[in-house]
């Protein structure tokens, strides 16, 4: 049913416009009452994104499951979760991703679901880096590496239509964030050495946003 809703509200928003369908508009068109929608989606921006739940979920339940032994490959490897949930559906990843662009709210909705994802590896890596200097801001800064080179990598296959793999470009992006940030011996690996790296500065003290604002710069999304 919450595929079969998410589908129907999908089809409207693109059909007619995200803002003028109503959750009345989606259960006509999926055959049910409105409270099988709200027992399934709080709201409309929910039903675009019938997805991340289970994967913001699997993302959890990987983390937990990590060994530790390599935590910035493990939060790279918990990025690439999101991507193969996108891969499994390029047609409709990509025209949500169209939608967003079109549809401030949505877009606001889904910086939120981005957060979510970078609050749970954060809170991953402070666990690992409890006991060494400033870990809390490394966890922060990483966490937020991750994210944007994932994104970069992710929104310019978007961008393209689907074409081509998805997966190069975000293990290219990924690849220069374990460059800078991960172990001695994962810096030591011929291919890790390959990869371009790019080095941030920012001031003591500087806001979250600006730091990932000048991250996500220097991978070229502006």
């Amino acid at each position: 049913m919450r595929e079969v809703l998410a589908e129907a509200a999908f089809q409207l928003f693109l059909d007619r416009g995200f803002e003028q369908t109503t959750v009345d508009d989606i259960v006509a068109r999926a055959g049910v009452g409105r409270r099988s929608f709200f027992r399934y989606f709080p709201s409309k921006e929910d039903a675009v994104f019938p997805d991340h739940e289970r994967c913001l979920a699997d993302m959890t339940a990987f983390l937990d499951e990590a060994d530790g032994g390599d935590p910035v490959g493990a939060v790279c490897d918990a990025a690439r979760l999101v991507l193969r949930m996108y891969a499994a559906n390029p047609e409709f990843s990509v025209q949500r991703y169209r939608l967003t662009r079109e549809v401030p709210g949505l877009r606001t909705y889904e910086l939120s679901v981005v957060r979510r994802y970078e609050r749970t590896m954060t809170g991953y890596l402070r666990a690992r880096f409890a006991r060494e200097r400033d870990g809390a801001l490394r966890a922060e800064v990483i966490a937020a590496s991750v994210v944007a080179a994932h994104n970069n990598g992710l929104r310019s296959w978007l961008r393209s239509g689907g074409e081509g793999d998805p997966y190069e470009a975000v293990d290219h992006a990924l690849g220069m964030v374990r460059g800078v940030w991960g172990s001695a011996d994962e810096r030591a690996r011929p291919a890790a050495a390959e990869e371009d790296v790019i080095v941030m500065v920012a001031p003591k003290g500087a806001p979250m946003w600006q730091v990932v604002q000048r991250i996500e710069s220097a991978f070229g999304e502006g």
